[in-house]
């Protein structure tokens, strides 16, 4: 495992201490948690504008009973 190590004002390790003892866990599991839904965040805007990169390509849309019908659930039509 790896150690990383990050320097807070005063005030501001008081802030993430704060929030780490309502949530019941310690400061350095908030902020990996914090860092990992960040990191996924960005992951996911990352995905989402290639995606639209791809509809700009050829913005071609259907409705969704199509869409269903093309995944074979057209019975929840």
């Amino acid at each position: 495992m790896a150690t990383v190590t990050v320097n807070f004002s005063d005030e501001g390790f008081a802030l993430i201490k704060k929030f780490a003892d309502e949530k019941g866990i310690t400061p350095s599991e908030l902020l990996r948690q914090v860092m990992f839904d960040w990191l996924e965040d960005e992951e996911d805007l990352r995905d989402a504008e290639e995606a639209y990169q791809e509809y700009l390509k050829n913005p071609v849309t259907i409705s969704h009973e199509d869409f269903w019908r093309e995944l074979g659930l057209n019975e929840a039509v």
